[in-house]
C-alpha cells in the first residue's frame, strides 16, 4: 500500500536545474538556514508521520532524509527493536544528520550519503518507506520508484509528501509573481525535476503503478506554513526571501 500526502498552500515556478545540485549548492544553502527550513517544513513533517503511523519493531527507509529530522521521529516510532536509515546526497547533510543521531543518543537510526534512485538493498528488507519532499528531484523516476518499491517488503507501504501546483502554494506562486513584474522568467518543463515534479496526480499515479506499487490513496493536506519559520518578523521573512 502506498500512501500519497500532496502539500497544498498556476502561477508556473521558476526553473530549477534538474538535478538541484542537492549535493552540492543546494545542501550547503539548505544547511546554512537549516533551523529556517526545518521550521517551516515541520508542519508537513508532522503531518507525515502522523499518517504513516509506524509501530515498534519495523524497519524504516527515510528517502532524501537531509538534516535527519524524519529520520530520528521514524527511530523514535519504531524504538531499538526497530531500525531507520537515512539516505542523502548531500554528504554535509548526512553529516549533520549524524551529529544529531549522536546526541539524541540513538543507536537504531543510521545515515548514509547515497542516491535512492540507485541504492541497491540486499532483497526486500524493509517494513515501510517515508520521504518528506526527497522523492521529486529523481532524473528518472520510473526506475528510482521501481528501485524502491524492490526495496519493501511484500504488504509493506511507503508513505511520501510531494508539493502540490503552484498556484495552491502561495510561498511559490506570490513571489514569481511579484519577480514577474520586473523582469521575464523561462516558463518550466512540466514533470522535470524539482519540487513540483508530481503536482500532477495523473503522473504520479503512473509512475508508481508503472514501478509496482498499488492500492494509492492521495490526499490533498492544506495548512499553513510559516515562511522564514516560527515566529518569523515580516522584516525575517523579507530578508530570507
Amino acid at each position: 500500500t502506498i500512501e500519497v500526502l500532496p502539500m497544498n498552500e498556476t502561477v508556473t515556478p521558476l526553473i530549477t536545474d534538474p538535478a538541484e545540485n542537492w549535493a552540492g549548492e543546494m545542501a550547503a544553502r539548505w544547511l546554512a538556514h537549516i533551523k529556517t527550513f526545518e521550521g517551516m517544513i515541520a508542519p508537513i513533517g508532522t503531518a507525515l508521520m502522523n499518517r504513516a503511523s509506524l509501530t515498534a519493531g519495523q524497519r524504516v527507509l527515510d528517502v532524501g532524509c537531509g538534516g535527519g529530522v524524519t529520520t530520528l521521529a521514524a527511530g523514535c516510532a519504531v524504538g531499538p527493536l526497530g531500525t531507520a536509515p537515512g539516505l542523502d546526497l548531500s554528504p554535509d547533510l548526512i553529516a549533520r544528520a549524524r551529529q544529531r543521531a549522536e546526541r539524541a543518543g540513538m543507536s537504531n537510526v543510521s545515515f548514509r550519503c547515497a542516491d535512492a534512485a540507485g541504492e541497491q538493498p540486499e532483497g526486500r528488507v524493509f517494513d515501510r518507506v517515508i520521504s518528506r519532499f526527497g522523492s521529486m528531484f529523481f532524473a528518472e523516476p520510473y526506475a528510482a520508484f521501481r528501485n524502491l518499491h524492490g526495496a519493501i517488503h511484500p504488504g509493506g507501504r511507503f508513505d511520501l509528501a510531494v508539493w502540490a501546483a503552484p498556484r495552491e502554494n502561495l510561498w511559490m506562486s506570490a513571489m514569481v509573481a511579484v519577480v514577474r513584474d520586473h523582469i521575464d522568467l523561462p516558463r518550466s518543463e512540466p514533470r522535470a525535476p524539482g519540487p513540483f515534479a508530481f503536482e500532477d496526480p495523473d503522473y504520479l499515479r503512473d509512475v508508481l503503478e508503472t514501478s509496482g506499487f498499488r492500492d494509492m490513496t492521495l490526499e490533498a493536506w492544506s495548512a499553513d506554513v510559516p515562511f522564514a519559520g516560527p515566529g518569523a518578523t515580516c522584516a525575517d521573512a523579507v530578508a530570507f526571501a
